[in-house]
């Protein structure tokens, strides 16, 4: 357990926390949520004692141990994988590091009788928290996150950045802490490893505490939505979804003056009533069904929360000859990363381009998009084609220090006046100061919501997303979806986001080094596909 005591923190005028007292309970999982920069990250920090608040208390009970998703990819390096994760457990690290130095004084004649006594000390301690186990159970987190035999005893310094993330996600599991906390605990993650982090949260018995983008996620594992709002934390029964839709019902039902109370009640308990029944079978999802049965209209409240209005509307309709890939390969240094890619892209496709390398999809769009040439193969757009593309890397639009947002956007709007340019600004948060903004200036959400501005001003008919969900908070992420999904045109499209991708694709591209594999289902089945998965593994193997 751990609990905060009157809370508070600002810097300068800015107030992020006012009073906040709340307790996180042994047992559940709750989902750390509020808008862009709320503070959440902040929260976390003091919670961890990385920052001290202005007046407040963090109480835990004592001797209980607390763990921590660590940030840093490169403080690790000089160490080996497994070493990096037992470190999780700082005092079983240091009784084995200490062990070791006795042994070795053992080992070269130079023990004393104090170095035996010590020993049998430490060894005790050893026993009491079941270090035995240490390296078989550090071992087997690292391969439920992808991480191989082979390089558990390598050096951090030797992996990639993406490993390095779930060796440190690896280490702030082990040794089943009695607090977790975690800050995005999903990038970097692909898919499979995601469900077996879902899977693992869903058996752990102790408090976790987490802030993630990832709807997917925090649908499966929280019981708990832990929302920040009006620099307050306020507690909610259930998991994401429900938190969404609970609060979009008590908007509705504050705007809907006339309505009665008892029409209002009868209205949530039909909604508890149909979000109870979608309960699964697992520990996380049995208890929110429990707590939702308990949830009165009181409970609920309309958030704070600005949602971005996102629509993409085609200015013509597709023919039938929409774009054809034929036999497309490419290699980057010397290794496969495209190979044999041949599909045709029909009217009312929306494909989701998945695989476990994430230059393979960038890689593919801008072949089409003639930003980068194929080794080998072709591509060709219909004559009734209008694309729109939507890079992963957008920096180059944003360059220019001599306009503000409104000059920005006007250059891709055919219609110049400054006050329908504003309107399109404002649909998408930038109102009032905002739109005078440089562009140059823009954090990486708001140049992703600018770069999705100027994809609906070019009204495409095939939109091209590149993971466009990075950098942006639930709320734009959420409209993004609802945009996408409403879509009358085809997509192509790559994305991290599992829910997004199920909701939106009807159809999967694999793309693996050693060709493709396409299949017209949604997301969920085609990770749940015991032959596709069997195909999945030989192909990666033969490459």
């Amino acid at each position: 357990m751990i609990s905060t005591s009157n809370v508070s923190l600002r810097y300068g005028k800015r107030v992020l926390f006012e009073d906040v007292t709340v307790k996180f309970l042994p047992g559940n999982v709750y989902g750390l949520i509020g808008a862009n920069g709320a503070g959440k990250s902040t929260f976390l920090k003091i919670l961890s004692g990385e920052i001290e608040p202005n007046t407040g208390s963090v109480e835990m009970p004592a001797g209980q141990r607390l763990a921590v998703l660590k940030q840093n990819q490169f403080a690790y390096d000089d160490q080996e994988v497994l070493k990096t994760v037992i470190q999780g457990h700082q005092r079983l690290a240091e009784v084995m590091t200490e062990k070791d130095a006795l042994y070795a004084k053992y080992d070269a004649g130079t023990a004393t009788d104090a170095d035996g006594e010590r020993l049998g000390v430490l060894e005790s301690e050893f026993a009491d928290m079941e270090g035995w186990d240490a390296e078989y159970k550090a071992a087997e987190l690292l391969s439920g996150l992808g991480i191989t035999e082979d390089k558990h005893y390598s050096l951090m310094a030797d992996l990639g950045a993406s490993e390095k993330v779930r060796v440190l996600l690896a280490q702030a599991l082990f040794g089943n802490p009695d607090v977790l906390l975690l800050d995005e605990p999903t990038n970097n993650l692909d898919a499979e490893s995601v469900l077996w982090l879902e899977n693992f949260l869903d058996n752990f018995e102790n408090t976790v505490i987490v802030v993630s983008h990832d709807r997917h996620f925090l649908d499966a594992v929280c019981n708990y939505m832990a929302d920040l709002d009006f620099s307050k934390i306020t507690m909610y029964p259930g998991n994401y979804s429900f938190w969404y839709e609970s609060s979009q019902l008590a908007l509705r039902q504050k705007q809907e003056v006339n309505k009665k109370t008892e029409d209002k009640r009868k209205e949530l308990e039909e909604f508890v009533r149909r979000f109870s029944a979608n309960a699964s079978k697992s520990k996380q999802a049995t208890s929110r069904q429990k707590l939702l049965q308990k949830l009165t209209l009181e409970e609920i409240k309309p958030s704070s929360r600005r949602y971005p209005y996102i629509a993409f509307k085609p200015e013509r309709e597709a023919g039938n000859q929409l774009l054809s890939v034929e036999g497309v390969s490419k290699s980057v240094d010397g290794v496969p990363v495209l190979k044999n890619v041949t599909f045709n892209l029909d009217k009312g496709d929306k494909v989701a381009i998945v695989g476990r390398d994430d230059r393979a999809a960038s890689l593919l769009f801008d072949i089409i998009f003639g930003e980068t040439k194929a080794d080998k193969g072709d591509y060709k757009w219909g004559t009734t084609i209008t694309p729109s593309y939507f890079p992963k890397e957008n920096s180059a639009f944003f360059q220019a220090d001599n306009m503000n947002l409104v000059d920005w956007l006007r250059q891709y709007s055919v219609e110049k006046d400054e006050s329908f340019v504003r309107g399109w600004l404002g649909r998408m948060l930038f109102s009032g100061e905002e739109s005078q903004k440089k562009p140059n200036v823009l954090s990486g959400g708001e140049k992703v919501r600018c770069m999705l501005s100027k994809m609906m001003l070019e009204s495409g008919n095939v939109l091209v997303l590149d993971d466009p969900t990075n950098h942006l908070d639930l709320e734009s992420i959420q409209a993004l979806n609802n945009g996408l999904k409403d879509f009358t045109g085809s997509l192509l499209f790559a994305s991290h986001d599992l829910q997004f991708i199920d909701t939106v694709a009807n159809r999967i591209i694999e793309l693996t080094p050693d060709g493709i594999i396409d299949r017209r289902m949604n997301y969920e089945e085609y990770l749940a596909d015991e032959t596709l998965k069997a195909q999945r593994q030989k192909m990666y193997q033969l490459a």
